[in-house]
């Protein structure tokens, strides 16, 4: 078993976490005044487009977006709803869906990046010199899983 952290360690962690979600909270307040959607679906749509023309697996999207991973479900039925998304029998087993992008799921997306970009830029970038982030960058990706 591990030895317990030191103070030092225990208070980075602190920080990482609480910047964390002050940065989401401020991304997500950013895009609501703008009249814009949830960043989870921001998230989704742009693993689809990435995957555009193909699309993903139900499955695969919940393993590709970055923020949590419940309710992946019901986020697609809505996205579906609002004519974001498309699904079709996936062709390879029949079982599950397969889940692409719409034109209006990428112009959504591309009107969401405005806000998440310019906010990104705000509440993130601006407080950091390329340096500092390169070497945030890189010291994250020791973490496993961060890096993909």
């Amino acid at each position: 078993m591990s030895p317990l952290p030191d103070e030092i360690t225990v208070q980075a962690w602190a920080r990482l976490v609480r910047a964390q979600q002050l940065l989401l909270e401020r991304v997500e307040a950013d895009l609501k005044r703008a009249s814009l959607p949830p960043l989870r679906w921001y998230d989704v749509l742009l693993e689809l487009h990435r995957t555009a023309p193909d699309g993903l697996r139900q499955f695969e999207i919940g393993e590709a977006v970055l923020l949590s991973k419940y309710n992946v479900s019901r986020l697609l039925d809505r996205l579906e709803r609002e004519g974001l998304i498309e699904r079709y029998v996936c062709e390879v087993d029949g079982r599950g869906a397969q889940v692409q992008i719409t034109p209006s799921g990428n112009d959504l997306l591309k009107r969401m990046w405005k806000e998440y970009g310019a906010a990104i830029s705000e509440h993130f970038a601006q407080h950091f010199s390329v340096a500092e982030i390169n070497r945030l960058s890189t010291l994250l990706c020791k973490l496993p899983g961060v890096c993909r």
